[in-house]
């Protein structure tokens, strides 16, 4: 759990009071944090967590698509790129860009080959410290390394312990080994509410105890990382996140549930 804290910068997220809606097919608006939940209902948890597709606005469609097919060796249909079970649709950006946080699951006998194939292709960011190589203890147990992308994007290769079944290659790692789109970073004026909302709506529950500004929910399959809108992502400490445009679909027991926030990204129930 320190070891989660230590992603983020500190900071004092906002607070509310908001209890969720018990009413079925309702439309809330939460006017102190713009959340926006449509067509709400009760939902149960969901069996497995599956980031399954992400839409993500780019200054350059066309470079980004380049880095995952050139860099990451992952196969580009049009402007969809695959990753496992996971697709990511590069559109045009209408407003400013800036740094997303996404990670990408490998499996934990791989990750120190999978370490050597990015380092070599991409740049390795590193804590104040000089560290490149972070270990996370708790609920996490995992390794991960981090890297630069485009739109000043900060991206992960994130080994975890729990996944000792997945998949493994031999020898030299390529692109086609990465298992999913296992994190997307999520910015908000206030973690808690959305926390809570993501919990009634669409089933999902914190995968460690929660911190002051930072909630992670899922399972190891995949994640949601809420943020305070204010933190700076780890490891570097200076990327303000930003999410303004991103559409994500996850596997849901409610199927068209959608839930806005006014940092501009959207959660659709796949």
């Amino acid at each position: 759990m320190q070891q989660l804290q230590t992603k983020l910068s500190k900071g004092s997220p906002q607070t509310d009071t908001y209890s969720p809606p018990v009413t079925t097919r309702s439309v809330k608006r939460l006017t102190s944090t713009a959340l926006e939940v449509v067509q709400c209902r009760f939902s149960n948890d969901i069996a497995a967590m599956h980031l399954r597709h992400l839409v993500l606005p780019c200054l350059d469609p066309g470079l980004t698509l380049r880095f995952y097919r050139d860099v990451l060796q992952l196969p580009v249909h049009g402007n969809t790129v695959r990753i496992g079970w996971s697709t990511l649709e590069c559109v045009q950006a209408q407003h400013p860009v800036g740094s997303a946080h996404l990670a990408f699951n490998v499996a934990p006998s791989r990750f120190q080959a999978a370490a050597q194939w990015i380092g070599a292709r991409a740049t390795l960011l590193s804590d104040p410290h000089g560290r490149k190589h972070f270990a996370l203890d708790g609920a996490w147990q995992s390794h991960s390394v981090y890297f630069g992308g485009p739109d000043g994007a900060v991206l992960e290769l994130i080994a975890r312990n729990a996944l000792q079944d997945a998949a493994a290659g031999e020898g030299q790692f390529r692109g086609e080994e990465l298992l999913c789109l296992s994190e997307i970073g999520l910015p908000s004026h206030n973690v808690e509410v959305v926390t809570r909302s993501l919990a009634h709506h669409f089933g999902l529950r914190p995968f460690a105890p929660p911190l002051e500004g930072i909630a992670a929910l899922g399972d190891d399959h995949g994640l949601l990382i809420v943020v305070d809108r204010r933190r700076r992502w780890f490891p570097q400490q200076r990327q303000l996140p930003w999410a303004d445009g991103l559409r994500i679909s996850v596997d849901a027991p409610e199927p068209g549930l959608r839930l806005r926030d006014a940092q501009g990204w959207e959660l659709l129930a796949a």
